[in-house]
């Protein structure tokens, strides 16, 4: 009997002591700790070939800044040695937005390449030439790739198999089904004079799961109308006032 490898991310950056940073504490670093997934940085510097193991250039037509070099960073990636089956990402500020459709996608698979950008950008010809799909993770521009980079692992790693205590966690989660996630609440029962809604503690399930519902459709038609706006058939569902800070009762006197 054999078993398939772990989900694998290996990531190509000038800063690989970045890694696994974040990534090697709570939920992603046990799993980790444990083989249910596996992580390789790789320094894209080895692969320069002068004495001074030069990586970038001034960008042709002019301008500010510096671009990494086509021959390095293709270099990079050849050495890398990856599979035909695993997906080739650039974190970039001009890519396709991140969402967790696409997420759930590559949790699914072997892995990415993920090579994380610096200066100004990177050479064209090495996107084209070696099939870089280019990522966004907001419309915001960082000092280069490796955040991004962890950010678009751990999406992924929290989904594998046997990472999350319970599976059905990461069902009923903010765009799991197109929709924001709805208001969670717990003990006390009663905080800073506002109670947990009734219907939460009534027991009725079907009344919960209606209520979630209509405050998940209710946050995305008002925070996210670019969501909102690809829900088929929609209509906003009725959603019971939120509770508010209950009165402290007056203190009477017999006169």
């Amino acid at each position: 009997m054999t078993t398939s490898p772990p989900w694998r991310a290996t990531v190509l950056t000038l800063f690989p002591e970045m890694f696994p940073g974040p990534l090697g504490v709570s939920l992603a670093g046990r799993a980790l700790a444990t083989s249910l997934w596996e992580l390789e940085a790789r320094d894209i510097r080895a692969s320069a070939t002068d004495r001074h193991r030069s990586v970038d250039d001034t960008p042709a037509g002019g301008g500010p800044g510096m671009v990494l070099r086509a021959d390095v960073l293709a270099a990079a990636i050849d050495a890398a040695g990856i599979g035909e089956g695993r997906p080739k990402l650039l974190m970039s500020p001009r890519g396709r937005p991140l969402t967790q459709a696409r997420v759930v996608e590559l949790a699914r698979g072997p892995g990415p390449l993920i090579v994380c950008g610096r200066f100004e950008g990177v050479d064209q010809r090495v996107i084209d030439g070696r099939g870089l799909e280019e990522v966004s993770i907001g419309d915001y521009v960082l000092s280069g790739g490796e955040i991004a980079a962890l950010a678009l692992i751990d999406a992924c790693v929290r989904l594998l198999p046997g990472v999350m205590g319970k599976e059905a966690s990461g069902t009923e989660e903010s765009f799991s089904e197109g929709l924001l996630e709805y208001p969670q609440y717990t003990r006390p029962q009663l905080f800073e004079g506002v109670p947990i809604p009734e219907i939460l503690t009534s027991g009725d399930h079907a009344k919960v799961a209606a209520w979630r519902r209509a405050e998940s459709e209710a946050l995305t038609a008002a925070r996210r109308p670019d969501l909102w706006a690809r829900i088929p058939n929609k209509v906003p569902s009725n959603v019971p006032k939120r509770p508010t800070r209950q009165k402290a009762p007056k203190n009477t006197t017999d006169g």
